[in-house]
């Protein structure tokens, strides 16, 4: 007997896909915790020492690396990039066609 599986292409954003409410903004903030993991590993810093830097509680820093973005607006986590030592630029451009923007976040 075999199981009938049916897959969904993904559309790049898993958010969306689950049909969650503000998908783009929910996606940006989990990449910027991916950069935060690494500019914390790239300094060779300890979480105390980075939390430190950031102006936040260690387990507050400790939830946020774990994926619990609540209560974290997308302008503080871009704080703390910089307090990290990252340069965010914010680009402001025309949508095609007409439609409503969007919104991403570009890596360097």
């Amino acid at each position: 007997m075999t199981d009938d599986v049916t897959a969904t292409r993904s559309s790049g954003n898993v958010f969306a896909d689950l049909g969650l409410p503000n998908s783009e903004e929910e996606l940006i903030k989990a990449r910027l915790v991916v950069e935060l993991r690494n500019l914390i590993e790239e300094r060779g810093i300890s979480q105390t020492a980075a939390a430190k830097l950031m102006g936040v509680a260690q387990p507050d820093l400790s939830k946020l690396l774990k994926g619990r973005v609540a209560g974290f607006s997308l302008d503080r986590l871009l704080g703390f990039v910089c307090a990290l030592g990252a340069d965010v630029e914010i680009k402001l451009k025309p949508s095609r066609a007409n439609r409503e923007g969007h919104m991403r976040l570009m890596v360097a």
